[in-house]
């Protein structure tokens, strides 16, 4: 019997008997379906958490801050020459971060001065976090605004006293009112205030996972100015308080750390008082162990999922035994007019795979609307993932020639003669 005619025989005893199918194949359906369903949730998380330690900034990143990393020992130089070389060191300066900044090949670069000072409201005097940085600090950190605007090259290069405040900052100093063009006074320093931080909740929306949540908050309630400001108005000596590099990949960010080093080096007589906090290399480990989790969660939930398969698979060899009983005058005739034990064996099996392959197909259409609803409903992007699809694809075409393999032998072995005559 050739494929396609055998196929079409198959499409043909389902269709007959369209309940019977349908009922068939339920727990099929159910079972890919739950197996897509593992599989996009677990692939959605992963996903989720990998976007949120990308918005933290933690792939192929490095952050620099100052403080030596050398420990000298008894048998080095002499206390005397160690201390002169000491003096003759300055610390990260707005100059080194500019120096960086033009030398190396990064996607994202910035650095940040902070600061504290006194905002008297009332009798009151509240200590306040200022922040010294640049726009690319908001982008890194995906800070968008919901008034005013990002610092200008002008006021960026022209270190001008404006500020940018944070979400919470502003609801509680400035409630029910726009502070924008108003001044800050903060110490003996006066802004201009031009921009204010957009709250969390409100660009985030409901899907969010956030492990640095403590260190956002802190933000939301910061005020910013431009770095030069910070470096030549609030610290000594044009002081940098932080660096940050991200590289464009992982290869990058090898050459990338190993020449900031370099700089650095060249720039500091050879004496390392700068530190690197080597946060793209935590980040991979996380992931790994984060993958290595989710295959455990991949393989457990999927073996779960796969037992309303194997219910699918007594259902449908259960309906193949009977759907025998009730065909035997067929079976009987196919074989008078030559049909040959192989042509029987190969008409149930097919009919088996395609109750298999219908149930399969269906159970993949219901768990993608499915997905596309929750995606709907929590605002964040889920998809269906190819393995979960293969892998439901795959067994439940495994578990329809099982369960079609018993009926089909013992459809093909039935004597013609026995069969035309046979009676239920």
């Amino acid at each position: 019997m050739h494929l396609a005619d055998g196929i079409r025989s198959a499409f043909s005893s389902i269709l007959s008997h369209k309940l019977r199918s349908a009922l068939t194949i339920t727990g099929i359906v159910i079972g890919v379906l739950a197996v897509v369903s593992m599989f996009s949730s677990v692939y959605a998380l992963k996903k989720l958490i990998s976007s949120s330690m990308a918005d933290m900034g933690w792939n192929h990143s490095l952050d620099i801050y100052p403080g030596s990393t050398m420990r000298y020992g008894r048998s080095d130089a002499s206390a005397n020459s160690r201390q002169r070389t000491i003096q003759n060191i300055q610390p990260l300066s707005l100059d080194d971060y500019l120096a960086l900044k033009e030398q190396l090949s990064y996607k994202i670069i910035h650095a940040s001065v902070e600061s504290g000072n006194i905002l008297r409201v009332g009798n009151e005097d509240n200590m306040v976090s200022i922040k010294a940085t640049e726009n690319s600090f908001f982008a890194a950190k995906k800070y968008e605004l919901s008034n005013g605007s990002y610092f200008s090259k002008l006021q960026e290069d022209g270190a001008h006293p404006v500020a940018i405040l944070g979400y919470k900052f502003a609801d509680e100093y400035f409630p029910k009112q726009n502070p924008i063009g108003q001044t800050l006074v903060l110490g003996q320093h006066r802004f201009r205030i031009i921009g204010i931080l957009e709250s969390e909740r409100k660009k985030t929306g409901a899907a969010v996972v956030s492990f640095n949540s403590w260190q956002r908050d802190n933000d939301l309630k910061a005020v910013y100015v431009p770095l030069k400001y910070g470096a030549y108005y609030l610290v000594p000596n044009k002081a940098i308080h932080h660096i940050y590099l991200q590289a464009h990949n992982e290869k990058e960010f090898t050459a990338m750390k190993a020449k900031a080093r370099q700089l650095l080096l060249a720039r500091h007589n050879m004496y390392p008082n700068f530190s690197f906090m080597d946060v793209g290399d935590f980040f991979l480990q996380i992931n790994k162990e984060i993958d290595a989790q989710m295959k455990k969660w991949n393989i457990t939930l999927s073996a779960i999922a796969s037992i309303s398969l194997l219910v699918g698979g007594v259902g449908l060899f259960s309906t193949l035994l009977i759907s025998i009983q009730e065909r035997m005058t067929e079976i009987g005739m196919r074989k008078s007019i030559g049909a040959t034990e192989q042509d029987i064996f190969f008409y149930f099996i097919m009919e088996s795979l395609c109750l298999a392959l219908l149930g399969a197909l269906l159970g993949l259409g219901i768990a993608w609307l499915l997905i596309i609803s929750v995606s709907q409903a929590l605002e964040f992007s889920m998809v269906l993932p190819w393995q979960g699809a293969a892998l439901g694809l795959g067994f439940s075409l495994l578990i329809g020639f099982i369960s079609g393999l018993y009926p089909a032998l013992k459809a093909s072995n039935t004597d013609p003669i026995k069969a035309i005559f046979y009676h239920d």
